[in-house]
């Protein structure tokens, strides 16, 4: 059995939010039954959209690997973790209002000035991040992680240092800082690959990433791609023996996934 864990944001989507040239990639896969799970900094709300636009009906992980949350019985019977709408939820980051106030203190400590997610309005972040209106509400309904921009670039490392001295972590993905719990897209996906192993036996693990937080989990698959980005050479070198697409964003999933053997 293939399972394809993929980042969504410069990888299956495009700059413009567009997966139109993965299609044919897409619909390969779902004729051959082969699960594809988001695992992505996205909130479920943003991914719930996508889900139903692709007809997705597989497990999904937010937030940089804050929680994955798997549809009902998709495992066969619950497994003792927590209901969050319908969903059984495996969680592994903080508190969302936690990592506000670490991030605040953070921020205070290092004389860094920040922006974060919960200091913009839906306006201002559809602005900053190129999104339509609807979409930057989706983005703001966080539960498990914090983007944010760095306003004093020259504080960068004395905020980063502060955050960790806040028993907090931190990542970057293609536009935001990150600061989270003790979560990374890795621990996520390896608690789902158990499962799945537990579930079919032999499971062949296939990501595919295009940022630094993509790192994590492309280093827990057997064969880990990595789309074409301005962070593609530092990720080859983090993530030995990964493969290196000729394309950036939907393209460069488009070839990853049709060289496989399906």
């Amino acid at each position: 059995m293939i399972v394809i864990f993929t980042d969504l944001d410069g990888t299956l989507l495009d700059a413009g939010g567009s997966y139109e040239p993965a299609l044919p990639a897409l619909e390969r896969v779902r004729s051959r039954h082969v699960p594809v799970v988001f695992c992505t900094s996205k909130t479920r709300s943003e991914i719930e959209v996508l889900r139903r636009q692709l007809g997705n009906e597989h497990p999904f992980i937010v937030e940089n690997g804050g929680a994955v949350f798997i549809p009902p019985r998709y495992f066969g019977s619950p497994g003792g973790n927590r209901v969050v709408d319908g969903y059984e939820a495996i969680e592994f980051g903080d508190r969302y209002a936690d990592l506000v106030h670490a991030l605040n203190k953070a921020s205070i400590e290092s004389s860094c000035a920040v922006r974060g997610f919960h200091q913009m309005g839906a306006f201002d972040l559809a602005v900053r991040a190129r999104l339509e209106p609807q979409a930057a509400l989706l983005a703001l309904r966080r539960e498990y992680d914090e983007p944010f921009d760095v306003l004093d670039t020259g504080r960068t490392g004395a905020l980063l240092r502060a955050i960790e001295r806040q028993g907090k972590h931190w990542t970057r993905g293609g536009e935001f800082y990150h600061i989270l719990g003790r979560n990374d897209k890795g621990r996520a996906a390896s608690a789902l690959l158990d499962l799945y192993r537990k579930q079919h036996g032999e499971v062949t693990a296939v990501g595919i990433g295009d940022g630094p937080n993509d790192a994590a989990f492309l280093g827990v698959m057997d064969l880990p791609w990595i789309v074409r980005s301005r962070f593609a050479l530092q990720l080859v070198r983090q993530v030995p023996g990964a493969r290196l697409a000729s394309a950036s964003g939907p393209d460069g999933w488009n070839e990853a996934v049709n060289s496989l053997p399906l």
